[in-house]
């Protein structure tokens, strides 16, 4: 029995080490990328996983979406602006055997062609355009990425610009062109409204021409305005027919004062007898009677 157990013992050791040393367990999220003697056999997991031993060896890799900061970058707009720029990229593995096979470390790859593509994309655009059309930057940037990692068995995505900090020069400059702008838009309302308002008192005018006593009403309900105001000024209203009346008067009276110094200015029109200028003459009774 002893005999038999010495000997049954080794083996039985050995069966259990081959087999520890074969068993492999993967979680959901992982995959093993599988060689057999050097070779690529096969893409295993998740779950139980079996290989034979110092024949088949395997490389974990991780299918979750990571998360990339990519380091603060110098960008030089397209109108000469010095910029400092960084962005987060998400992307995961979709295709364990490329990203084991074709690049030799996939993450730090990503990171290195996140950081030239961030700066070749920028670099195409002036300032404005980075800081109010950053969806549009960070969608070109995620197209480029996506494209050149496709072979490595990588998906982008997502790429976010997170900050672009400006020197204080430049950050004084735009604040000034915000505040021209902003002055402009006023002005340019102000003007419309202006116009607006116009127009309005210009239909209000041929409304108030068809009926004359339209105005009188106008003139009551600006007394009644003025006189819940509290205002000690007195407005006396003066109608439009007295004017026209009081302006046909003064044209009749000038008229008329033409008329008689024309008939002044005529020879003999003072009298008949005596010289132009002079009264009629009348003679005088003597004191004495007739004889």
């Amino acid at each position: 029995m002893l005999v038999n157990l010495a000997v049954y013992l080794p083996i039985l050791v050995i069966v259990v080490a081959i087999l520890a040393a074969s068993i492999r367990i993967l979680r959901e999220y992982e995959r093993g990328v599988v060689f057999t003697l050097g070779r690529f056999t096969g893409v295993k997991g998740p779950g139980l996983i079996l290989l034979l031993p110092y024949v088949q060896q395997m490389v974990r890799v991780d299918q979750r979406t990571l998360v990339l900061d990519v380091p603060t970058q110098d960008v030089i707009s397209r109108d000469n602006v010095s910029v400092k720029v960084n962005a987060v990229i998400y992307f995961r593995v979709v295709q364990a055997d490329k990203a084991v096979i074709q690049v030799e470390d996939f993450q730090q790859a990503t990171s290195q062609l996140a950081q030239t593509t961030l700066r070749s994309v920028l670099g195409k655009h002036d300032l404005d355009e980075m800081l109010s059309e950053r969806d549009k930057l960070n969608n070109d940037i995620q197209d480029i990425l996506d494209a050149q990692t496709d072979a490595w068995g990588i998906k982008v995505s997502n790429v976010e610009i997170k900050h672009v900090d400006l020197d204080e020069s430049m950050i004084r400059v735009i604040a000034r062109q915000a505040e021209a702008e902003r002055e402009r838009r006023a002005k340019v309302i102000s003007a419309e409204g202006e116009e607006q308002a116009a127009q309005k008192l210009f239909e209000a005018a041929e409304i108030l021409s068809a009926r004359p006593e339209a105005m009188q009403l106008r003139y009551l309900n600006t007394l009644t305005a003025i006189g819940t105001q509290g205002s000690t000024t007195i407005v006396f209203p003066f109608p439009v027919e007295f004017g026209d009346m009081l302006s046909a008067l003064r044209g009749a009276s000038t008229a008329r004062a033409g008329d008689d110094r024309r008939a002044d200015a005529r020879p003999g029109a003072g009298g008949t007898g005596g010289p132009a200028g002079e009264g009629p003459q009348t003679s005088r009774p003597s004191g004495r009677g007739p004889a």
